[in-house]
C-alpha cells in the first residue's frame, strides 16, 4: 500500500468513527460516507484494535470521552435544576418533560461511552445497572407527577411507552 493510499485508508477511518462517535450506527455511517456497510464494519474494528493498542491514542480518546462525559454530567445537573424549580412553581408538564430529557441524556451518554469501546464489560454492565436502576426511579417520578395533572397522564404515559417500549399504565 502506497503512502497515498495508506493516508486515503486512514482518513476514511477517521471519518467513520468521527460519525460513530456523533451516534450514528454503522448503517447510517454508511449511507451518509456513501461507502458500503462491510468497510464501515472494518474500519471500527481496525479503529477499535489501534485504540485498544496504542497507549498515546487511548490516553487521548480517554480524555476526549471524560470531558464529553463532563458535559453530560453538567446538562444533568442542570436539568435537575430545573426540575426543582419547575416542581416549586407547580409546572408538572415542565417537570415531566426535564425528567423525561435527563433519561435521554443518561442514555446518551451510556451509547457514548459503550461505542468508544473503551469501557471494561464489568464497568459497562455496573453503569447500565445503575441507569436501570435510575431509568425506574424516573418513571416512578414521572408517573407520581403526572397523576395530579389529567391533560399530562396520558401524555407522559405515551411517551414512557416510547422509552420503554411497553404500554404503560395510567392510574386513574
Amino acid at each position: 500500500m502506497s503512502e497515498l493510499e495508506l493516508a486515503d485508508h486512514y482518513d476514511r477511518m477517521n471519518k467513520v468513527v468521527e460519525e460513530l462517535l456523533k451516534g450514528s450506527n454503522p448503517t447510517q455511517i454508511a449511507h451518509t460516507l456513501s461507502i458500503p456497510r462491510k468497510d464501515v464494519l472494518s474500519h471500527i474494528d481496525e479503529w477499535r484494535s489501534i485504540v485498544h493498542t496504542d497507549n498515546s491514542i487511548r490516553t487521548r480518546a480517554k480524555e476526549a470521552l471524560a470531558g464529553a462525559d463532563q458535559h453530560y454530567a453538567m446538562i444533568i445537573s442542570k436539568a435537575w435544576e430545573t426540575v426543582e424549580q419547575a416542581d416549586a412553581n407547580n409546572q408538572y408538564g415542565t417537570k415531566a418533560q426535564t425528567l423525561k430529557l435527563i433519561a435521554d441524556v443518561e442514555a446518551k451518554r451510556l451509547d457514548m461511552l459503550n461505542k468508544a469501546g473503551l469501557l471494561e464489560n464489568t464497568d459497562l454492565g455496573n453503569q447500565l445497572i445503575e441507569t436501570e436502576r435510575k431509568q425506574g426511579i424516573l418513571i416512578d417520578i414521572l408517573k407520581q407527577v403526572s397523576s395530579k395533572c389529567e391533560n399530562c397522564k396520558k401524555e407522559v404515559a405515551q411517551r414512557l411507552s416510547e422509552i420503554t417500549g411497553r404500554v404503560e399504565p395510567i392510574d386513574v
